[in-house]
């Protein structure tokens, strides 16, 4: 396919930007790129390939960003991200055999549930995780790194109010943590895509640069403005989320 003009390049850094921006702190970029790198003219399969390979610079960018300022729990994250990847590679590769469509009103109930445990006002946490928590951590992260691999709409809160409720994390301590699986995740499909040659790097290079930069400034923004921040962007773009699958599911 021609390149697309310099115009064109431009918006998608600058939609690149804000899905950064958004997906440090609460998941859900994908909602602006994905969109945008269509409107633009990429096929559907190139469009989805070209995102995730922009946006795993941004989940890199987010993972340091939280990982030098302690926002990661160290001691889960070689089993998260280890479980997390293969459970991509196993979610990208069923994708190639089964389209996802069937499991958007279940996403879509999933996502309401997300968004009333967010939003339902929550007692400081003690920080204490569940007894079988470390013991549900590998599960947790291959279903949902997994889920991401094949389908991916709202990963990123998922993860949150998984840590949220097993781990007794803050919902900033979660997003933190959540960026683990998502960088997993994100590098298992941008190997897969890589290898089928289905990532336009003319657009994602110049797109995972801006992606980067916006990553970088939502991760400080969440460790610096703490939970109520994290929880209203968590909301919103669980909103979003639930409003534009319940119109694919409408229309």
């Amino acid at each position: 396919m021609p390149p697309p003009e310099l115009w064109t390049i431009a918006l998608l850094v600058l939609a690149a930007f804000g899905a950064g921006l958004v997906d440090a702190i609460a998941g859900g970029g994908g909602l602006v790129t994905v969109p945008a790198l269509l409107a633009a003219g990429l096929p559907v399969p190139i469009a989805l390939a070209t995102n995730k390979g922009q946006a795993s610079f941004g989940s890199i960018s987010s993972f340091f960003s939280f990982w030098s300022r302690k926002g990661i729990d160290r001691a889960r994250a070689p089993l998260a991200f280890v479980c997390g990847f293969v459970g991509s590679l196993a979610g990208a590769q069923v994708l190639l055999l089964v389209k996802p469509e069937p499991l958007k009103p279940v996403v879509l109930v999933l996502l309401l549930v997300a968004a009333g445990i967010v939003a339902y006002p929550r007692k400081p946490t003690t920080g204490e995780a569940k007894p079988w928590a470390m013991l549900a951590l590998g599960p947790i992260a291959f279903v949902l790194g997994f889920y991401d691999g094949f389908f991916g709409p709202g990963v990123g809160s998922m993860l949150i109010v998984a840590f949220v409720l097993v781990f007794g994390d803050t919902l900033t301590r979660a997003s933190g943590n959540a960026k683990v699986v998502n960088l997993a995740s994100n590098l298992a499909a941008l190997l897969l895509f890589s290898i089928k040659g289905a990532v336009l790097w003319r657009v994602a290079a110049p797109m995972a640069a801006a992606n980067a930069a916006g990553a970088f400034v939502g991760a400080r923004l969440a460790v610096k403005r703490g939970d109520g921040f994290v929880r209203v962007v968590v909301l919103c773009v669980v909103s979003a989320l639930v409003l534009k699958m319940a119109y694919d599911l409408l229309r």
